[in-house]
């Protein structure tokens, strides 16, 4: 009988890798969000720059290390012992936050930026590992379970760590002390998870390394192309960070311009989002039946349409208040739904990535498969920052933040049909699905 997907994490080969990826998510996001904070009230004190300059710089930094090393981290991962590999990211990250504590402790600028940008290597040098070890871990019917514990663990991870990063600043002239020693806390606490990471031998033990980002970084697009279910669902989750970095990004602006709120209004529209998207990953594997199926991906699909276009409707054309406390918002005519249709939202992208994870994990070439996931990070970013350079010209052609998701709520239903029809497996799936709802004792084929 099969178990719960809970009952990994009693498991010695995945709780370690989960708290470390965890733990590795939660501290890359105190440092960014400590960074960001810190920058927006005392940047004057450490640059001439513009402070709303410098918060686009810091994402820039963040990100840039996926271009440029997505490539050699999937390589190093199929040549490699992937625990052992591991075990080296997570020192790298102890140096990095030692980097990183100096910063805050000088209020050096050079300092915080480099360790940012180290902390974007240590993420692109963890990724293609976290990912490509799980099937070598993991049975097939245990795969969605354990894509979707680390999906909802890693936004979970992401909103715990924004809201610690921010309140720490917050602390005055003590903060960034406090930053400093948390963020050296959790690396060796990460370090010290990932020694209990069993194993995982290296497909390709004699693969000779191409250091050459960009010759390296085109053949391992060349060879995720070779499988197309592969492929389009890389299409897919890069598509599913452009939709998500969309939302994510806007909810400054959308909380104070359309709902009138304040910061902890922010906070809120973050946490429903994030719970969402692991409530709904938690969901799959019931919804799957403990198997990796492509069904699920047109209904997640189709509510991140559905309750996209119902945000814009419900939310309002402009704030009539502003500074609204979380309780003044809820007070307000309208707000349950606007947050009923982010949490939905949540719900149904993460029905819509989770399988697409397990079926780029599950379909790819054992011997390729470090290199195919480097190959979806580079995608992934990106995408990520397309949506921002789409978001950019939007906004300033005068379109509004729920008119912004409308236009992405739209865009999805085209991207959705795009690839529900050079690969009908997914729609043949879910109608497969849906008919078994009416026959709960058929079993899958």
């Amino acid at each position: 009988m099969t178990t719960s997907q809970f009952t990994l994490l009693k498991r010695r080969h995945f709780l370690p890798l989960f708290l470390t990826q965890f733990l590795g998510a939660f501290n890359d996001n105190v440092l960014k969000n400590a960074l960001v904070i810190l920058i927006a009230f005392q940047g004057a004190s450490m640059t001439s720059m513009d402070p709303k300059l410098m918060v686009n710089v810091c994402a820039g930094l963040f990100i840039l290390p996926f271009f440029l090393f997505s490539a050699s981290a999937g390589q190093l991962a199929d040549k490699y012992e992937k625990s052992q590999l591991i075990r080296l990211v997570k020192v790298l990250e102890i140096a990095i936050m030692a980097i990183a504590a100096a910063g805050f402790l000088l209020l050096n600028l050079v300092l915080l930026l480099t360790a940012l940008f180290l902390m974007g290597l240590h993420s692109t040098l963890f990724g293609p590992l976290k990912y490509a070890i799980l099937p070598q871990h993991l049975h097939e019917d245990e795969m969605i379970g354990g894509n979707a514990l680390i999906e909802s663990g890693t936004f979970l991870a992401i909103l715990l760590g924004t809201l610690l990063g921010g309140t720490l600043i917050g602390l005055g002239e003590v903060g960034p002390h406090y930053a400093a020693g948390v963020c050296c806390v959790i690396a060796v606490l990460g370090y010290l998870s990932s020694r209990g990471i069993p194993a995982a031998p290296a497909p390709e033990p004699d693969m000779p390394i191409n250091w050459n980002p960009l010759s390296e970084t085109w053949r391992s697009l060349k060879s995720a192309k070779q499988n197309r279910a592969v492929f389009l669902s890389i299409l897919g989750i890069s598509w599913f960070w452009f939709y998500g970095a969309t939302f994510l990004s806007q909810f400054p602006t959308y909380a104070r311009e359309n709902l009138g709120g304040g910061e902890s209004v922010v906070t809120l529209l973050l946490a429903i989002f994030s719970v969402g998207i692991g409530l709904g990953s938690l969901l799959c594997e019931k919804l799957s039946r403990h198997h990796v199926e492509p069904g699920i991906v047109p209904l997640g699909s189709i509510g991140l349409t559905l309750f996209a276009v119902d945000l814009y409707f419900a939310s309002p054309a402009s704030a009539a208040t502003a500074g609204l406390s979380v309780g003044q918002f809820l007070a307000q005519a309208g707000s349950l739904r606007v947050l009923a249709d982010l949490v939905l939202i949540g719900v149904f992208g993460g029905f819509y990535c989770v399988p697409l994870y397990a079926i780029m994990q599950m379909r790819s070439e054992v011997s390729h498969r470090s290199r195919i996931i480097a190959a979806n990070n580079i995608v992934n970013a990106l995408f990520m920052v397309v949506a921002a350079i789409l978001a950019m010209v939007l906004l300033s052609a005068n379109f509004t933040v729920p008119q912004l998701f409308l236009t992405t709520a739209l865009l999805n239903a085209v991207v959705a049909l795009y690839i529900y029809t050079v690969v009908p497996e997914y729609l043949n799936r879910f109608a497969a699905c849906v008919l078994s709802l009416f026959s709960p004792n058929t079993r899958k084929p």
